[in-house]
């Protein structure tokens, strides 16, 4: 027992983990980042259900991360996420080493074991820098544990194998990996993508298995078993948790949140280039560059040549995940990079097969050039830097945009949203990446708890009315069978006179206001006519944090760009209005505000200057 687990935690092994928890532990953003960030942190905490399909394996595996004594909730996610996805680098080392384990490289034993954990070493460092799993390990997300299972799996497979041919078939290697696929699917379903090649490994390792149905029977009743984690979802939506996306405590309503009913796609047709972006999804060449794809075809020849089931697994996969993802789902042009993250198993196996063409070029070159006597340091050496050259160029080109450590910019969105606002006001919110930090900060952080957190989208299902239950007397009526937008004016009508009413920038201008211009307070809008309480620009601006929003070490995703541009945008209104007043210097003030958050918008700020006769800052610029 002692020997078997030294096998797999010698120092190769350690290194194959450390170096990357250690790079993923640096860059580790400090809070929660936009898109579902602070939704998943939120259902984490509360042991809810996040949106469908619930992903309930990645919530009760982080969940004893926000148990440590250090940090806040959301950088204990986050955490949870990097040490998955050092596993998965793990997990690629042990499927190199199982693959080649019987393949010489040379004559010499102990160069060619050095060669050989090399080669492991750098399968594993490749997908660490890789863009999407690096991006993914920096905050909250479910893939990288996906990948990590993935990667067991597969070395289930390959463990079943190498005792097969010593004459020692164990079926519990199948019953494992069915298991495993179950109880993936509580990280994402796309995991089941993988049983096609599963069993055509099986079958082509050994074809005489297509009669063992005692054994199929079993793994099917494996594969049921591990899925039975999906029970958790109306478990916990019997608890009544908070957070309970789909209140999947009723059979019909489980259905829908599993089976991702929430997100329906109109009907399109698909020509042959929405064909090829969907296709393209799946990008090796941004993930590992040309040579890396160069060095996969090779991998690929290699595994043909010498492992023909590990072959017909890797294309059997891709044809599955393509079909599935790109054929039956056919996501249109606009929500294509949605799918982007599916493929993060697909990319793990990418990184075994490369290091496995980079083996099979250094090994012919050693074999072709002549024998030296002894291979000392110098050719350890040598072989370090060919097999590392292309993690090292990975590590230095995308160190840059991978890097969030300080990326404070979603926690302070959401405090700026939710400060200034009156009293026990309703706030209604439209966009996720807009709502779910707010539903963070006042769930996590328990921040503002006297506010009623509206999400237009959600407000036709009864389960999200029953997450605000202050707002149930204003649910009776017309809002049980409208249209989220006809709910948010039942709720408008019936609250005006009760409470303050606002909205984030997204409703604003996510509805048509033909009637009536809501009023603005800094990064929200009044929906009153007659907004009493109202602040002014420069007494709401004052409660803001507004020091960190300017990235600095780290490059805003899409949606961080959208939150800059709201709140520097917002800035630019307000300053406008106190100009309109007369208001010169306070208006000066808020318009180096917004030149400090987007540097690049100084000709838009010079012109509102001249117009208003804004006196220019001393620097002569806005920014900061």
């Amino acid at each position: 027992m002692t020997e078997r687990v030294a096998r797999y935690l010698d120092g190769w092994s350690l290194l194959a983990f450390l170096l990357p928890f250690g790079l993923y532990l640096w860059c580790l953003a400090p809070s929660i980042t936009f898109y579902d960030s602070g939704e998943f942190v939120t259902a984490v905490q509360f042991l809810g259900s996040a949106h469908s399909p619930g992903y309930p394996l990645f919530l009760l595996y982080a969940k004893p991360f926000t148990w440590l004594p250090f940090g806040n909730i959301a950088f204990k996610v986050n955490l949870a996420t990097a040490v998955s996805a050092a596993l998965a680098c793990l997990g690629v080392y042990h499927l190199l080493r199982k693959v080649l384990q019987e393949t010489e490289f040379c004559d010499d034993a102990g160069f060619s074991r050095f060669v050989l954990h090399l080669t492991a070493l750098s399968g594993a460092f490749t997908f660490a820098v890789s863009p999407r799993l690096w991006l993914q390990s920096n905050h909250d997300k479910p893939y990288p544990l996906l990948a990590f299972i993935s990667a067991v799996m597969l070395f289930f497979l390959l463990r079943w194998r190498e005792n097969l041919l010593h004459g020692d078939e164990q079926p519990a290697w199948w019953y494992g990996t069915a298991f495993l696929a179950g109880l993936a699917s509580g990280a994402h379903q796309t995991i089941v993508l993988l049983l096609p090649g599963s069993i055509l490994f099986i079958l082509v390792t050994a074809p005489q298995s297509i009669r063992r149905v005692r054994e199929w029977l079993l793994s099917g009743g494996m594969l049921l078993a591990g899925g039975a984690v999906q029970l958790y979802l109306p478990l916990r939506a019997a608890a009544d948790t908070r957070q309970n996306w789909g209140d999947t405590d009723a059979l019909s309503r489980f259905l829908w949140h599993l089976l991702r009913k929430g997100y329906p796609e109109d009907p399109h047709s698909r020509d042959i280039s929405l064909l090829v972006k969907q296709l393209g999804a799946f990008d090796i060449p941004h993930e590992f560059g040309w040579i890396g794809l160069l060095l996969l075809l090779i991998g690929l020849w290699a595994c043909w040549r010498a492992d023909r089931a590990l072959f017909v697994y890797l294309l059997v996969t891709l044809l599955s995940f393509w079909s599935i993802i790109a054929g039956y789902f056919n996501p249109q042009p606009d929500s294509i990079f949605l799918t982007e993250e599916f493929y993060t198993p697909l990319y793990l196996l990418a990184a075994v097969v490369i290091p496995i063409g980079l083996f099979a070029l250094a090994a012919r070159g050693v074999g072709a050039a002549q024998r030296p006597e002894h291979y000392g340091s110098h050719h350890k050496l040598l072989m370090s830097v060919f097999f590392l050259l292309i993690p090292l160029s990975q590590l230095a080109f995308n160190l840059a945009s991978q890097d969030q450590h300080n990326n404070y910019l979603a926690q302070d969105y959401a405090l700026n949203t939710l400060r200034p606002l009156p009293d026990e006001a309703v706030l209604f919110t439209w966009g996720d990446s807009g709502a779910f930090p707010l539903w963070y900060l006042q769930g996590v952080e328990r921040f503002r708890e006297d506010i009623d957190l509206a999400h237009i989208p959600h407000l036709v299902f009864p389960w999200y009315q029953r997450e605000l239950p202050r707002l149930a007397a204003a649910f009776k009526g017309e809002a049980a069978t409208a249209t989220g937008e006809l709910v948010f004016a039942h709720l408008v009508e019936k609250l005006r006179h009760q409470r303050p009413l606002l909205m984030d920038f997204s409703t604003r201008y996510s509805l048509d206001w033909r009637k009536q211009q809501p009023a603005q307070q800094g990064m929200v809008y009044w929906v009153q006519d007659s907004p009493a309480g109202q602040q002014d620009e420069v007494s709401a601006w004052g409660l803001y944090v507004l020091h960190r929003l300017v990235p600095k070490g780290w490059q805003p995703d899409m949606d961080s760009h959208k939150a800059l541009v709201i709140q520097a945008y917002c800035l630019l209104q307000s300053a406008e209005e106190l100009a309109r007043r007369g208001h010169v210097k306070e208006a000066g003030h808020l318009l180096q505000l917004a030149g400090g958050i987007m540097p690049d918008w100084q000709e838009k700020l010079k012109l509102m200057r001249q117009r208003y006769a804004i006196p220019s800052p001393a620097g002569g610029t806005d920014e900061r």
